[in-house]
Order: structure tokens, then sequence, then C-alpha cells
């Protein structure tokens, strides 16, 4: 991997992680007043950039090129919305890395079902590994009292979290690669679908979502900066690098997550989340090289 792709993905996972925690401090208002103001926001800080480099380099952009911006919209309109829906009923270090993990895992799961793909020994230990890392987040601490097991229904959301991005990144790397959509349009495409498809949602509570502007207007501004951030630069990289090699590097965010839940959330249980959190890293790792 070149120094350059590398800096995009290691800046990524830091911005990813961080846009995260954001999205667990607002998460007490309900997931759709959030997504929509953050995808709002980040669809108007964007904008300008998205068309000087339209302007500068016209893409060319077939039917199927529209399909797959349209598409990811709609994909990430759902991760979003689980993703913030677990993040109301668990803690950062426990949704944000089983997410991650799972998806990593889905995507595996796909090309052996689907493609016909055989994996190496690596790949099959880095299934085993991301499976444990993700039993370990979800058993019980300590003496197994309820406050101690993770809610089960924020596991769910974290599990279908991860769906959703294994889909988006097989969608989007499909995208960027084969169609050659530019992956600064790719990355922006999904914001305004994002918008439009959940204002319907978010101007039928209009109290909610002014309350959630309110009280989280950091926190939004701060997604919408970041969350793209992170995405653009990512799909950048796999434009010039395969996603072997991409796909490591992006886990350096699920430990930070988990390092971020404790020093700024007050989340418990450091050390085997942490252990759960390296143990999905690495299977991740070995997925991506097995």
């Amino acid at each position: 991997m070149s120094a350059t792709a590398l800096a995009l993905i290691l800046i990524a996972a830091v911005a990813h992680a961080t846009w995260n925690l954001f999205s667990k401090q607002a998460s007490v208002t309900g997931a759709s007043s959030f997504v929509w103001l953050m995808s709002l926001t980040a669809t108007a800080l964007y904008a300008p950039v998205v068309l000087i480099a339209v302007l500068i380099d016209p893409p060319r952009l077939t039917g199927l090129c529209w399909v797959f911006m349209i598409g990811t919209g709609l994909l990430q309109a759902g991760y979003f919305l689980f993703l913030q829906s677990g993040y109301r009923l668990g803690d950062l270090s426990v949704v944000y890395p089983v997410g991650r993990g799972t998806g990593a895992l889905l995507a595996a799961l796909a090309g052996i079902v689907l493609l016909g793909e055989h994996p190496g020994a690596a790949g099959l230990a880095g299934i085993a590994l991301v499976i444990t890392g993700v039993l370990l987040i979800g058993a019980p601490a300590g003496n197994g009292g309820k406050a101690a097991r993770p809610p089960a229904r924020a596991l769910t959301f974290a599990l279908v979290t991860g769906m959703f991005i294994a889909s988006y990144t097989l969608w989007d790397k499909y995208a960027v690669s084969t169609l050659k959509v530019p992956p600064l349009l790719q990355g922006y495409a999904s914001l305004p679908v994002m918008a439009l498809v959940l204002a319907p949602f978010a101007l039928r509570q209009r109290a909610r979502t002014a309350l959630v502007w309110r009280t989280y207007r950091r926190q939004v501004v701060g997604a919408a900066v970041l969350s793209p951030l992170a995405y653009i630069l990512v799909l950048v990289a796999l434009s010039f690098t395969a996603v072997s090699a991409v796909a490591p590097a992006r886990e350096v965010s699920v430990l930070a997550g988990v390092l971020l839940g404790r020093r700024l959330l007050g989340e418990g249980q450091l050390a085997r989340r942490l252990a759960a959190a390296t143990a999905i890293a690495a299977g991740i790792i070995c997925i991506a090289i097995g």
C-alpha cells in the first residue's frame, strides 16, 4: 500500500470514530431527526466542493451510474437509522465494533455462499475471530446481572447495521472501480438521497427535530463534516488500492471507538471490550488478507 493510501485511510478511521461519538451523544433524541439534519447539513456543506469538482472534470455518467448513486443513499439511510437506534439503546464501545465486525463478516460469507469463493486459513481464522469478538462483547460480565449484559435490542440493531455496511461497501466498490463513478460524487450522492427519504419523517416531528438542532447542533455539524469526509477518503483510496489492503487499515477505528467510549462517555468494562474489539479488528484483517 502506498503512503498516500495509508494516510487517507488512517485519517478516515479517526474521522469515522469521532463522528460515531457525536452520533452516540445525540442518540437520546431518536434516529430520524438527527440523521435528517446531519444529511441535510452535509448536503449543503459539501455541495460547493462537488460543484467545483464537476465543473473542473465533468463526469461521464450512464444510467446505471445514477442507479448506483441513488441506491447508495437508500442503503446508507438504513445504515444510519439502525446505527442511531443501536446507540440509543447501547454503548458506543458495544454497538460500534459489533456493527463494523458484522459488516466484514457478512461480506466474507457472501463471497463464500454467493460467489463460490474459498477463503484460506487466514480467512477462516478471521471469521472465527470476528464471531469470538462479537460473542465476547455480548456475553454477561461479572456476576451476570442484567446491568452487566448489553441490551439484546442494541446488539440486534448493531448486527443489522453490519448488514447495511456489507451491502453499501460492495455496492460502492462496484460503482467506483467498475462503473468509474468519481469517488467524491459517489460518496456525496447518498446525502441528498437520505435527506429526501427522511424529510417526511423529520418534518412530521417538527418539535423533536427543532429540539435536536437546538440541543445537539455541534454533534449534527460535526457528524455532517466528518461522516462524508471519512467515507470519501476511503473511496478515494479504493479507487487506486485493493480492498484487501484498505479494509485492514480502516479497522483502527474499531479500537478508537472503544477508547472514546471509555474516555469521553465513561463506559465500563474497558479491558473486556477492548479485547473483544481487538479480536474483531484482527479478524477483519485476516478476512481481508485471507
